[in-house]
C-alpha cells in the first residue's frame, strides 16, 4: 500500500525546492551535444554504490522533467545518463508521452522508466522471443512495483490521491495549462519521474547481483 503522507510530503518538498537551473540546462546541454557518454558497467562498483546511485538518479529525473516539462523524457534521460544506453533520439521520441499523448492515461513516469528497461534488457533480434517475453517479465514487476508505490498508474489517479487532490488535465487549453503551472505542476509531478527512475534502477541493478 502507498504511504500517502511521504508521498505527499515529498510532493511539498518539490514544490518549495529551490531549482538550480543553470546547473541543470549546462549538465542537460553536454548531453544534447554531445550525445549519451557510453559506460562499462563496473559490477561491484554499482552494487557497493546502490543507494547512493538510486539517490541521484531520482534526483535527475526530477530535475530533468522540470527543465523539461516532460515526465517521460525527464525518465528515461536520467536512466540513460546513469547507465549509459541509448541516445538523444529516444528522447526526443518520448515527446509526446505524458499522460500517454496528454490523454490521461499512463503516467510518464511508468513509459520512460520502460523504454530504458527495453534498451537495458531487451534484444536486436526480433525473433528472438524468448527474450522478448523476458523484458516483458521485468517490465510488470516494474509497473507493479510502481503501483505499489504510488498507488495508480495512470494520471488522474495519482493527481487525485498524491499530487494535486484534484485531476488537472493541463491539455485542456491555454487556462488548464495556466491552472496547471499557478498549481506547482511541473515541479510536483516531478515525484513519479524520480519514483519511476528510481525502481527501474534498483531493477538494473538488482540484476548485476
Amino acid at each position: 500500500m502507498p504511504d500517502y503522507g511521504v508521498l505527499k510530503a515529498r510532493v511539498r518538498e518539490l514544490a518549495e525546492r529551490n531549482w538550480d537551473i543553470a546547473a541543470i540546462e549546462a549538465r542537460y546541454k553536454v548531453l544534447a551535444t554531445q550525445g549519451i557518454p557510453r559506460k562499462t558497467l563496473d559490477r561491484e562498483n554499482i552494487l557497493a554504490n546502490k543507494q547512493e546511485i538510486l539517490d541521484r538518479v531520482q534526483r535527475l529525473a526530477e530535475e530533468y522533467n522540470f527543465l523539461a516539462r516532460n515526465c517521460a523524457r525527464g525518465t528515461a534521460l536520467a536512466l540513460m545518463e546513469e547507465f549509459g544506453l541509448g541516445n538523444m533520439a529516444i528522447i526526443r521520441a518520448l515527446s509526446p508521452f505524458p499522460g500517454f499523448g496528454a490523454t490521461g492515461w499512463m503516467c510518464g513516469g511508468v513509459t520512460g522508466g520502460l523504454v530504458v528497461l527495453g534498451l537495458f534488457f531487451g534484444c536486436d533480434d526480433i525473433q528472438d522471443f524468448e527474450a522478448v517475453e523476458a523484458t516483458m517479465g521485468v517490465a510488470r514487476h516494474f509497473m507493479t512495483r510502481f503501483e505499489e508505490e504510488v498507488g495508480a498508474v495512470i494520471c488522474p489517479k495519482i493527481h487525485e490521491d498524491v499530487v494535486f487532490g484534484d485531476y488537472l488535465f493541463a491539455a485542456a487549453g491555454p487556462e488548464a495549462m495556466e491552472a496547471f503551472e499557478q498549481a506547482k505542476g511541473f515541479e510536483k509531478c516531478g515525484l513519479l519521474p524520480g519514483i519511476g527512475a528510481r525502481i527501474a534502477a534498483e531493477i538494473i541493478i538488482d540484476s548485476l547481483a
